[in-house]
């Protein structure tokens, strides 16, 4: 009997081949479960025994040759019948967004009636049961999982790991020197299997991940909260640092689906796992923002504000090392966890002594891309982004999540080293798929801050634009985000709101046309 599964997981595409990883859970004792794909070779990639769980973890991977037209195609995991969509040779795929897949409070669930409501509405999306008038939205190829994809926090509670628990109520001149115990790691590990299992075995996640291949990246929930942004010699500690192995460890098996190797779309075979995928013209890149992210040592250079690192500069040489050597793209998505253009982090921390639920929105925040010992990197990539558009010829678009609204953001060039019909780069922000936003007047601050337009740099600003046929700048309403392409090579953006039929939508044209990069609401034809 299946514990969990089938979670399908994007490969990448080559050579004409569509990739596709299969992960199922089962029972220790059971032999392996039947999984047959119809008319295409299957390998048996791995399997895993989960100690605690006292499961075994089955990873299996094929390849369907992609055909002049789109396919459907069934594979059969025990006495159970799943399809997927592979897109036609040379199509731009068909894409779904989702982030913040639970709840950062276990209090905030008593503030949802149907936690899973926007994944139900996905598959239907998917499946073509649910149509706006005669618009048919779907099927999606790929679902990219920005982050938060499980969340850990209540690995703090001594009702799941009582030692982790206790060592976390002392003092910090007692905690730093304690060693991460053997009776720890026995409850971290444990914890993570049973939040992995019991999170995606739901009827309406394990539905709508057993018929979209996913590329998932993790953020500090997956971890534990804030994780890389707390102080140098919290962050190097021995228990936090033992909490991240293992916590890597699971994002690598679940999320990652590698257990003896990383999948080829890897960057780096190493500590991080930024991830490049090419499909058709379009290209994709999947920032690791937290296996490198940690705090300057306040012991070197003392007396200079020193900033904090989110990526290696290992990490980013082959990051553009990859981009640069792409050719005929014509747009290319980045999905950072993080917002890149978000309220000014002085702004909101003066307005945050004077609200209630704060807590929540300092969580989100304490770690930004707008954090002062960010900047530097930050205007490292928006500046190689834009250089990027102007030299390919093609289309940026940030996907973001994090921050529990739905946003689009701006960034604008006047450079001369920009041309004009490269000067903008869109960012939409997705957020989150089961997380509730934070309370009205939280989001009335947010608001406001919003309007402030930011200088990043000499000519390059950016802004959150407004909403197509509203007066706001964020949807406090759980949602996720689906890119649909279309004949003319422009990308509709349709974001589904909790509460609201219809999507609200942009549209992001190619880089060649000659026009704003992003025109009013409108239905795609």
């Amino acid at each position: 009997m299946l514990k969990l599964g089938p979670i399908l997981k994007f490969l990448g595409a080559e050579n004409n081949q569509w990739r596709v990883g299969v992960l199922a859970v089962t029972a220790e004792d059971e032999i392996e479960p039947k999984l047959t794909v119809a008319n295409n070779a299957l390998t048996v990639k791995s399997t895993q025994l989960l100690t605690y769980t006292k499961s075994k973890l089955w990873l299996w991977e094929f390849s369907v040759p992609q055909a002049d037209t789109a396919q459907i195609i069934p594979y059969l995991l025990e006495d159970t019948t799943y399809t997927l969509c592979v897109p036609a040779t040379n199509q731009k795929p068909a894409i779904a967004y989702a982030s913040c897949n639970g709840f950062s409070d276990p209090k905030l669930m008593k503030t949802v009636n149907d936690q899973n409501l926007l994944w139900r509405r996905m598959k239907s999306l998917h499946d073509g049961a649910d149509t706006i008038g005669i618009t048919r939205y779907g099927p999606w190829h790929v679902l990219l999982m920005g982050g938060d994809q499980v969340y850990s926090d209540a690995m703090w509670n001594k009702k799941y790991c009582r030692n982790l628990a206790a060592w976390a109520e002392l003092p910090w001149d007692k905690r730093k020197s304690r060693s991460f115990t053997l009776d720890m790691q026995k409850e971290v590990e444990r914890f993570f299997e049973e939040l992995y299992l019991s999170r995606w075995a739901q009827p309406e996640i394990r539905n709508a991940m057993a018929s979209i291949p996913s590329v998932m990246m993790w953020d500090d929930h997956d971890i534990f909260d804030g994780w890389g942004s707390y102080p140098h010699e919290q962050h190097h500690c021995e228990v936090f640092q033992g909490i991240f192995k293992i916590a890597k460890t699971y994002f690598k098996w679940f999320q990652l689906q590698a257990i003896d190797a990383l999948p080829q779309a890897t960057l780096l075979n190493h500590e991080a796992f930024n991830q490049a995928y090419r499909i058709a013209n379009m290209a994709l890149v999947v920032l690791d923002m937290r296996s490198e992210r940690m705090p300057h040592d306040p012991n070197v250079n003392q007396g200079n504000m020193q900033p904090d690192q989110v990526l290696s500069e290992k990490s980013w040489g082959a990051i553009y090392k990859w981009l640069d050597g792409q050719t005929d793209i014509s747009h290319l998505l980045v999905m950072s966890s993080i917002p890149v253009v978000h309220p000014s982090m002085d702004l909101l921390e003066s307005m945050l002594g004077f609200i209630p639920g704060q807590q929540e929105l300092e969580d989100d925040l304490r770690d930004h891309w707008r954090s002062k010992p960010h900047l530097q990197e930050r205007l490292r990539l928006i500046q190689r982004l834009f250089r990027l558009s102007a030299e390919k010829k093609c289309r940026v678009t940030i996907l973001s999540g994090d921050v529990h609204v739905a946003a689009v953001g701006v960034l604008e060039s006047d450079r001369n080293d920009v041309p004009p019909n490269a000067s903008v780069i869109n960012q939409l922000t997705s957020s989150g798929i089961v997380h509730p936003a934070p309370p009205a007047v939280v989001r009335y601050f947010l608001e406001q801050a919003c309007k402030v337009e930011e200088m990043v740099d000499r000519g390059i600003t950016a802004k959150m634009f407004e909403f197509p046929a509203t007066t706001r700048r964020l949807i406090g309403a759980r949602n996720f985000l689906t890119l649909e392409p279309d004949s003319q090579d422009r990308l509709w953006a349709n974001w589904w709101v909790e509460g609201e039929v219809t999507p609200t939508t942009k549209v992001i044209h190619p880089v060649q046309v000659q026009q704003n990069a992003i025109e009013p609401n409108s239905k795609p034809k």
